[in-house]
């Protein structure tokens, strides 16, 4: 797939280019004040294209940008509805274990035996 941008990208350039031999003509734009401009033909064709294509590419990215926004903002008022809506969890306390009593035996009194 990234042979055929290539291949799309070098063949675009290269009708740019012979475009832009055919037709090196300088073209006089009228200006304010009487003044006129001497311009190639290539030239002013992109000249015109980036004046049309830079404004929609503005409005464009700051259309996605607002909603981008739009869509956290969303996502985070939902978030807190679930939240709210959720019942809460339990509260798990860890307790230590219960000791085990120890047995006892009562203590016998230090008798000697009995001789017999």
């Amino acid at each position: 797939m990234q042979f055929l941008k290539i291949l799309f990208w070098c063949l675009l350039a290269f009708v740019a280019a012979l475009f832009t031999y055919g037709n090196w003509n300088t073209v006089p734009v009228r200006l304010w004040s009487g003044l006129i401009a001497d311009i190639n033909l290539p030239l002013l064709l992109l000249i015109t294209f980036l004046a049309g294509l830079v404004p929609a590419l503005v409005g464009s990215s700051w259309r996605r940008w607002r909603l981008r926004q739009r869509l956290a903002a969303t996502e985070g008022a939902l978030a807190q509805a679930q939240a709210a809506l959720s019942p809460p969890a339990p509260v798990i306390v860890a307790h230590e274990p219960a000791i085990a009593p120890l047995h006892v035996t009562p203590a016998t009194p230090d008798v000697p035996p009995d001789p017999a």
